[in-house]
């Protein structure tokens, strides 16, 4: 992979939570992840395959449309139909992933795991390969949250849906959940085939379930949001989503709320100061993540499992180039959670690279709250949406319903969007599970930090120099995702306010 060190000789960790750091499967059963296809790609593939393009293929429009005239009008009216959204979709569901996606064979990195495409033959395609389907498996153990509608009002407002403006809410959801998934199952947890489920896997879905019982709902994330602009119906950015996240964990350990709704980790908003102040990379402090550690104990161990989160501004309409290979080599850390960011305008959460491309999960479906009892109901578009499936199906589940249905909670249709065009206000993921993971860490920012030729994301370093203001800041960031003019404009190399 270019620009991307290879950093599986160093992961060298004990722990059981971490996998190998590169993964290359060896010629076997790999049609447990793709029984589907192995059924329908010889008729659906070739069949989809005479009609499909490029959505970004200027060229292969134009010839389309040359050949599209006199006796062969018929062949553009089936190829509208072929490419539509709902065709798209059938055959999203059918073979089980996007056919669009890149045939390359470099390697692929999934929140720190690499996996190698090796191809048995020359003329096998890449997401036919043992190491693709290996991969896939992964890919569809992450927990996946999305728009909801039918859940009890939010607070005094009207809303019982999140359709159209909740995308930063689910995708931090997502990201807060696959911290969880390592903290208490590892990061070799895959979903399991069969019920009944991990009664811990279950506790974990079970906090973000749409109402107030739920730690992470929708509706507890809104409330400690509100000092950060956060209300329903309104975007949020990175930044205001961080800081929301840090603040809800904190209030429960303040209220002495029993131990086991709280959050079990501490958590580290790196950014220039407390105050966003304008300039500069962000610094992760070592003495600050020590003292939020030991606070998060009350002062009962020097340390304790750590959720490093920084919010990042890295252009203005777009991601300066330059940051671009070091946003894709933080996916090969070991501690790495993803990226909060996506299209302008419509947050995803990102959890892995290949090339020059990053994977992600979408949360613009619209599901039900709750059931029908097991029955699959089709339904009308979702409130005008063209764009959007409406799947009924489980949302909130019970942490003591061992069979429940979890598939609303992931996907496994495999998307991928060019990095490039990801939106520059975003924010990375860490997890550190004990000192000596946070050092592992910090040597491997500190190394890329040096890599970037006087422009890392962010720097390490042991102490601040001057003193810090103990408030907490109540302004939220501009950025694409809210509603809310730059009037100052950047500066200080591209930087905006934190």
């Amino acid at each position: 992979m270019k620009n991307i060190p290879d950093r599986t000789d160093t992961n060298s960790t004990d722990s059981p939570d971490r996998v190998s750091g590169s993964i290359c499967s060896e010629a076997g059963p790999s049609n447990r992840k793709f029984p589907k296809s192995s059924l329908w790609s010889g008729f659906l593939v070739s069949a989809f395959s005479v009609f499909d393009t490029h959505s970004e293929s200027k060229v292969f429009h134009k010839k389309n449309k040359e050949t599209s005239t006199g006796n062969h009008g018929w062949t553009a009216a089936v190829k509208r139909v072929m490419n539509g959204g709902s065709m798209r979709r059938i055959q999203e569901r059918v073979l089980g992933y996007k056919t669009n996606i890149s045939n390359s064979i470099s390697d692929i990195w999934l929140l720190g795991v690499c996996y190698k495409i090796c191809l048995e033959d020359p003329s096998q395609e890449p997401v036919h390969s043992s190491g693709y389907a290996t991969f896939s498996e992964d890919f569809s153990s992450r927990i996946l949250m999305t728009y909801r509608k039918g859940f009890m009002s939010i607070g005094d407002s009207k809303y019982t849906s999140d359709v159209n403006w909740g995308c930063m809410l689910r995708s931090s959801q997502m990201l807060v959940a696959q911290a969880l998934l390592v903290h208490r199952l590892g990061r070799s947890w895959r979903k399991p085939l069969h019920q009944p489920f991990d009664r811990e896997y279950l506790e974990i879905l079970h906090m973000f379930g749409d109402s107030e019982d739920s730690l992470f709902s929708i509706h507890n994330l809104l409330k400690a949001g509100e000092s950060y602009a956060l209300a329903p119906g309104s975007w949020v950015g990175p930044y205001a989503m961080c800081r929301t996240l840090e603040t809800l964990a904190r209030c429960k350990i303040e209220k002495n709320e029993p131990e086991d709704t709280l959050f079990p980790m501490a958590i580290y908003i790196v950014s220039g100061d407390e105050d966003g102040e304008r300039g500069g990379a962000p610094v992760l402090c070592i003495e600050d993540a020590s003292r939020i550690c030991s606070e998060f104990s009350r002062n009962q161990a020097d340390w304790s499992p750590l959720l490093l989160l920084v919010p990042l501004v890295l252009g203005l309409d777009k991601v300066n180039p330059r940051y671009l290979p070091f946003l894709a080599a933080t996916f090969t850390f070991p501690q790495s959670l993803g990226i909060l960011g996506g299209r302008p305008g419509a947050s995803t959460y990102l959890i892995g690279v290949q090339d020059d491309k990053v994977f992600y999960l979408d949360p613009h479906e619209v599901q039900q709250r709750e059931a029908l009892r097991g029955v699959w109901v089709p339904k009308a578009e979702a409130q005008g949406e063209s764009f959007t499936d409406v799947r009924p199906s489980t949302v909130n589940i019970s942490k003591h319903n061992l069979e429940a249905d979890t598939s609303s909670y992931h996907c496994n249709v495999i998307r991928q969007i060019p990095l490039e065009s990801i939106d520059p206000s975003l924010a990375i993921g860490f997890y550190c599970r004990d000192k000596d993971d946070f050092d592992d860490f910090c040597s491997r920012a500190s190394e890329l930090a040096a890599e970037s030729n006087g422009a890392p994301l962010f720097t390490i370093t042991e102490a601040r120099h001057s003193p810090k203001s103990s408030s907490t800041s109540k302004t939220h960031e501009v950025d694409s995702f809210d509603a809310v003019d730059d009037a100052e404009g950047s500066t200080q190399d591209d930087w905006q306010l934190l």
